[in-house]
């Protein structure tokens, strides 16, 4: 029997055939499967990916995932609860993450995102307050 890598963003794939795929360097086909794809992107700590997927109009010159030992984020799943298309190359995905640091209770982060399409690829934007 062969061990079958299920994918973090909560989809009922593996992860190579799901959010593996565009870590890879394929082109997500909309916003949602972008923001499941750095859902699992800090999952499976790359942060390469979640720079390389960031607008480069919002983007941090860098990105750490390290964290102490002990006060490390664990990532417990994904609920995507919309996924509107503005135009063509604008979209928005409202979603909740969870999530629990070190030992802490299990916090629930609720975002409202946004996301656009340049030269045939979908980059996360920002988050609306």
């Amino acid at each position: 029997m062969t061990h079958v890598d299920p994918c973090p963003c909560g989809l009922p794939m593996a992860y190579g055939a799901c959010c593996g795929r565009f870590h890879a360097g394929e082109a997500a086909p909309d916003a949602e499967a972008l923001m499941r794809s750095r859902y699992s992107a800090y999952v499976k700590q790359l942060p390469e990916y979640l720079l390389a997927s960031w607008h480069a109009s919002t983007r941090p010159e860098s990105l750490s995932l390290d964290e102490p030992a002990g006060q490390r984020t664990r990532w417990l799943g994904l609920t995507v609860h919309e996924h509107t298309l503005s135009d063509a190359d604008h979209a928005q995905v409202r979603f909740t993450a969870r999530y629990r640091i070190g030992g802490g209770s299990a916090v629930k982060m609720q975002e409202h995102s946004r996301f656009v399409r340049e030269d045939g690829r979908w980059f996360y934007l920002d988050a609306l307050s």
